[in-house]
């Protein structure tokens, strides 16, 4: 499309919301952490940051420069150009004293004074993978399933791990987040997310809504809007929604298990699909599903970046830890789900089920994707599948088998991080060296602190 095209279609999109009444854009991207920042214009601003760009500081945010270097603008990607429903201002309603406070939301890609791409921006460094899959002639399509949960507050008004009901996997009569659900599912479909299911999940106030499998960018770019969403419908309803991988101990913890396959370009079908394979996996699928067991280790700080990620991925709840991967055995790292009928050969695809929702969507997908590449383009070869549960396999029969297992914390999990080459190159020096940067930081804060479980272990013991 050429500039001209794009600007026609952008002067288009902002015609249709002046006649919403929408008055306000906010401008989003991401910080390294995957945390929404924006900054909000005037609808009547927004056609010349289409064509300039808007400036700002980027030295406050997480990750990105420093003082000396703060000048950066953001280019609004008109694709993700969308009316924030719940926002007051639509038409002649919910406007307020002084007029409509209408608003839109546009998703920006960061750039450098110089007019590049910023190097530390996550959008350009999931783009950058998603460039080197089109050179050797794929198109990465994912499908991530991001589990929440939605809390009350204390009598306080604090946000606290007070669960919304005690319903548990796909319960409908004690689940009393019905409408919350349905009213999160209008937000989403209006930002043109198109839904597939909405359930409760298996712990009390645990919930789960999947949206359509598409190609990598607009996958990503939903699931930020997805936890954007959620988190502004829940507070409507006088609820917290969570991302927090293991906000309760003793039950499941949320995962965001990320299905994804890559289609070829030239040959127009699902590159992973082969019907003579057993498990319907071409030669290419499982080279690219034994990189990703090679990196697994050394990606797992970026797919679970915080220390209470490595309290899900503990044995006993559904969550990964064994180097593994299988049909039906949820204990392994890789999943190779069951096509519906009819659908086997554009439906084939593997689904990694070690990352979680607190991830920030852009990396995870960026450091997957390189790992799964570093597999098909080194010819990995892959190993043997385990359909037993590991959970109930003995230690020995695991030490026989050679499974690897995950980082049980967040300081090994940083460790294995700097020794790999591809993701480090993946997500570049710069994001590298910042992410390393804050996750120690929040690894040494968090091993220092004394904890209540440890007064009430051992101040009377001892």
């Amino acid at each position: 499309m050429t500039i001209e095209l794009r600007e026609m279609d952008a002067l288009s999109k902002i015609e249709a919301a002046r006649e919403h009444n929408i008055r306000f854009v906010q401008l989003q991207f991401t910080d390294i952490l995957g945390i929404v920042k924006s900054v909000t214009i005037p609808l009547h601003q927004l056609a010349g940051s289409v064509e300039h760009g808007t400036w700002f500081d980027g030295s406050s945010i997480e990750g990105f420069t420093r003082i000396a270097e703060s000048d950066q603008w953001l280019r609004p990607d008109m694709a993700t150009f969308a009316e924030i429903p719940w926002q007051p201002g639509h038409g002649t309603l919910g406007a307020g004293p002084l007029g409509s406070r209408g608003t839109a939301r546009v998703i920006c890609d960061v750039m450098t004074p110089s007019g590049e791409p910023f190097a530390g921006d996550p959008r350009f460094i999931l783009k950058r993978q998603l460039e080197r899959a089109a050179k050797l002639g794929y198109k990465w399509n994912t499908g991530p399933e991001l589990e929440f949960f939605l809390f009350r507050r204390d009598e306080d008004g604090r946000v606290a791990p007070l669960p919304h009901d005690q319903a548990g996997y796909f319960d409908f009569s004690t689940d009393l987040a019905q409408e919350v659900r349905q009213d999160m599912v209008n937000a989403l479909e209006a930002f043109g997310i198109r839904v597939e299911a909405a359930h409760h999940e298996v712990a009390a106030g645990q919930h789960e809504i999947d949206f359509e499998y598409d190609d990598g960018l607009t996958t990503a770019d939903n699931a930020i809007t997805f936890k954007f969403a959620l988190k502004a419908i829940a507070n409507l309803h006088g609820l917290y929604a969570t991302f927090m991988p293991k906000p309760i101990f003793g039950i499941n913890g949320s995962g965001m298990h990320t299905h994804q396959s890559l289609y070829s370009l030239a040959e127009q079908r699902n590159a992973f699909a082969d019907g003579e394979n057993q498990y319907g996996l071409s030669d290419l699928a499982r080279s690219y599903m034994a990189g990703i067991l090679a990196h697994a280790r050394g990606m797992i700080a970026v797919l679970a970046p915080t220390v209470n990620s490595y309290k899900r991925l503990v044995p006993g709840y559904e969550a990964p830890t064994y180097l593994t991967w299988g049909r039906t055995n949820r204990s392994a790292l890789i999943r190779v789900p069951k096509a519906s009928p009819g659908r086997s050969v554009e439906a084939t695809r593997v689904e990694v089920r070690c990352p979680d929702p607190s991830s920030n969507t852009y990396l995870a997908f960026a450091v997957m994707l390189a790992a799964g590449l570093d597999g098909i383009e080194k010819d990995m070869q892959l190993a043997d599948p385990v359909e037993e549960s590991l959970f109930e396999m003995s230690a020995a029969r695991i030490a026989e088998h050679g499974i690897r297992e995950l980082p049980g914390t967040l300081g090994e999990a940083l460790d294995e991080l700097e020794k790999d080459e591809v993701v480090r190159t993946a997500l570049g020096e710069h994001v590298f060296d910042h992410f390393v940067a804050a996750k120690r930081r929040e690894w040494d804060e968090y091993r220092t602190q004394v904890t209540e479980w440890e007064i009430d272990r051992y101040l009377d013991a001892f």
